[in-house]
């Protein structure tokens, strides 16, 4: 899988980032406004300027290295004074002490920070394995299929949410390919994700065919919603993040879904599709988009339609590419407010595998919303290769 949205921000280049680099800036800093109040003359005092330095370091810096720009300050505030004829003043011992006090709350500032920011990055580590084990990875290959897939969440905190993927082997050669969407966001999205590709992975080995699926996951979903719904509600005060949602809206909550088999010699597939976005077919240079002839109602709100569903049968040659992805590809805005053009860009990148297009694509769509996503984003891309 590829990283999520979160680490697919613009990095600064090494050189900068680095301590050593960081704590020369202040450094500098001082030194800079040292040689401006020198050149300036004793009509202009700067070395006031000089206490804001440690403050603005604690932004960016260890409490260590705050600790060297607070102590690096007296010297360069005295040397400014003494420019300035300010030593003798009474005034001089109280910013001394301005600058001792907001010198030791800058360290202090850069502690706390140091310390959220690891809770950050182990939160984020779990949420990485929570992701790794709620998507597990999709092989490169199955049968006469190449496959890639990639997720990027929209929570710039969490790294996860409720888009999911899933593939099953159902024998003799013939693959099934989920790709789905949770309504609503949090953990609460991500925990129904979860049932739902249990039960597709269940729903697999237990061969059930492609038009009584939905009917099958919907039941199953459904069922497991109401046992959460009749879940006591959390105590008051309880900060166990599992319980926070709150018991009722789950029982709102449905699942967009589009499944794919494909058949056994490769060369065609059939769909079902659960009010999600249409899979898109790349054939000799053409996008096609796969829209349902009679599409089914997202899973969790079966009981308002029959069993069995309609499936769309196509053919699928040798090299085209099959892409199913979420709504979060084509409802994903520039600054301008337009819309991600997934067909058109989807035009000029025909022709390759499955891994490069998808490389591509994910490229493309961060640059179109300046890197920050709206929603969370889940594509597959399969290629018939024989």
């Amino acid at each position: 899988m590829a990283p999520s949205g979160t680490a697919n921000g613009p990095r600064l280049p090494r050189l900068v980032r680095s301590p050593a680099a960081r704590l020369a800036a202040p450094l500098c800093v001082l030194v800079l406004l040292v040689a401006i109040d020198e050149a300036a003359g004793p009509s202009i005092r700067i070395y006031g300027l000089m206490i804001a330095v440690p403050a603005l370091s604690a932004v960016f810096l260890g409490p260590a290295a705050v600790l060297v720009v607070a102590l690096a300050t007296f010297p360069c505030m005295v040397l400014a004074a003494k420019g300035n004829n300010q030593l003798g003043t009474a005034n001089f011992p109280v910013t001394i002490a301005t600058a001792a006090l907001i010198g030791a709350a800058s360290v202090l500032a850069a502690r706390v920070r140091g310390r959220r920011e690891d809770e950050l990055a182990q939160v984020r580590w779990v949420a990485g394995v929570a992701q790794r084990a709620l998507l597990r990875p999709l092989p490169k290959r199955i049968g006469r299929l190449a496959i890639a897939s990639t997720y990027m969440a929209a929570d710039q905190e969490a790294a996860i949410g409720g888009d999911l993927y899933a593939a099953a082997d159902l024998g003799d050669g013939r693959i099934r390919v989920l790709v789905g969407d949770v309504q609503g966001k949090g953990l609460g999205a991500v925990e129904i994700a979860s049932m739902l590709l249990t039960a597709f992975r269940r729903a697999a080995r237990k061969g059930i065919p492609l038009p009584a699926l939905p009917g099958y996951l919907d039941r199953d979903l459904r069922e497991d919603l109401t046992d959460l719904a009749a879940a006591p509600p959390p105590q008051p005060g309880r900060t166990d993040p599992v319980a926070a949602p709150t018991a009722p809206g789950y029982l709102e909550r449905f699942v967009t879904a589009v499944v794919v088999d494909t058949a056994a010699d490769g060369a065609g597939v059939t769909i079902v599709n659960c009010g999600h976005p249409p899979p898109i077919l790349l054939h000799h240079g053409k996008v096609l988009p796969l829209d349902a002839e009679q599409p089914a109602l997202p899973l969790g709100l079966g009981d308002l339609t029959a069993e069995d569903q309609h499936v769309d049968r196509h053919v699928l040659a040798v090299g085209d590419v099959l892409l199913l992805y979420t709504d979060g590809v084509i409802e994903a805005r520039d600054e301008r407010g337009r819309f991600y053009p997934l067909t058109e860009r989807l035009a000029g990148w025909s022709g390759r595998p499955p891994s490069e297009l998808i490389a591509a694509l994910t490229e493309d769509l961060l640059r179109h919303v300046g890197r920050r996503l709206g929603d969370d984003v889940a594509i597959v891309a399969v290629q018939r290769v024989s």
